[in-house]
């Protein structure tokens, strides 16, 4: 028998790993349709690489759990759908459907078509879109992860990228007829039928993530001429492009970087807020002495208001803006056009 897994290796996913093999097997199913494709695979190789799970895991992941019960909302993406597959086993399909009907009357759902695209490749994806209207594409692209989606702008022409991003920018409500024919152009190409839908989608963090994950050179594209077209636009999603969250996603030499710009006290504050296993990635960056240093202040530091902890965040944000537009740091996955020297 192999030796339970250690404490010290057990993070988020491997929580929710061990949180769903807790469950029955009808009920973890449950919980796993309600996941991403990208978040599917994350859970199911943590499930097969964990060997032995004691009871100090299972303790841990519990208490994690509850942790983030007390700190975090639940999301509303998707919560039309999951509603009604809990009215449909409530109640029946003809009954859900009424009663979903007089609940959302315009309908808050994606139809099968775009539903299937969510699973599908950004190569499978590109030539769905490659020669649609920037509205089509638009309105799928905000249907999809920030890197699938990433990679379908990527394909497109240069020209037509900045007009795709304007309108993901801009989407706000869309009507049926527009999902409707968003539908039957997937379902023409990929063989599923059609479905009626008028969401309330896109906007500037939507924009950013695709942007972010488009890399700098499309940022240098794109952001120019969404300045021309709407300064106010541009500022927002410049906002929304950089927040303290895409920081984790730095490496080790630009966490340093930023690090070595940031006063010891707001860093303190900052981290006071974050999760343990968010703050081990600026952990890293630091020399061991240092990062004692920092966990022990963190430890002392008395109770603190939210409001200063974010205070704290947004200025760390704003030295990363700096950083990033001198190019000392790059946010962002980066692209295959990307610039080097």
């Amino acid at each position: 028998m192999s030796a339970p897994t250690s404490l010290p290796g057990f993070g988020n996913a491997e929580h929710a790993a061990v949180m769903i093999m807790l469950l029955e097997e009808e009920q973890a199913a449950e919980i796993l349709r309600q996941l991403g494709p990208a978040e599917l695979q994350q859970l199911g190789e943590k499930m097969c690489e964990l060997g032995e799970i004691g009871p100090e895991q299972i303790t841990q992941a519990i208490a994690g759990f509850v942790g983030s019960a007390q700190t975090q909302g639940i999301s509303a993406r998707g919560r039309s759908e999951h509603v009604r597959r809990v009215m449909t086993r409530a109640v029946g399909e003809v009954k859900a459907d009424s009663l979903m009907q007089r609940i959302l009357p315009l309908g808050e759902s994606t139809g099968p078509a775009i539903e299937l695209a969510r699973w599908l490749t950004p190569q499978a994806l590109i030539p769905l879109v490659r020669d649609e209207h920037p509205q089509a594409i638009a309105v799928l692209l905000v249907q999809l992860e920030p890197d699938v989606a990433a990679q379908v702008l990527h394909a497109l022409p240069p020209q037509a990228q900045p007009q795709v991003m304007h309108r993901v920018a801009t989407l706000g409500p869309v009507s049926v007829a527009a999902m409707r024919m968003l539908e039957a152009v997937l379902e023409s190409k990929i063989g599923t039928s059609h479905g009626r839908a008028a969401l309330a989608m896109g906007g500037a963090r939507q924009a950013a993530d695709i942007i972010n994950n488009a890399g700098k050179t499309a940022e240098k594209r794109i952001m120019p001429e969404i300045n021309r077209l709407d300064k106010a636009l541009a500022r927002e999603i410049e906002s929304e492009m950089f927040k303290f969250e895409h920081l984790f996603a730095l490496d080790a030499k630009a966490m340093g970087s930023l690090l070595r710009e940031v006063e010891s006290e707001v860093l303190i504050d900052a981290l006071k807020g974050t999760a343990d296993d968010k703050r081990e990635l600026f952990f890293a960056a630091m020399s061991s002495r240092a990062a004692d240093g920092v966990k022990d202040e963190i430890a002392a530091r008395g109770r603190l208001k939210m409001a200063e902890v974010l205070d704290a965040q947004k200025a760390i944000v704003t030295v990363a803006r700096r950083l990033a537009a001198d190019g000392t740091i790059q946010f962002g996955a980066g692209g295959e056009d990307d610039e080097y020297v």
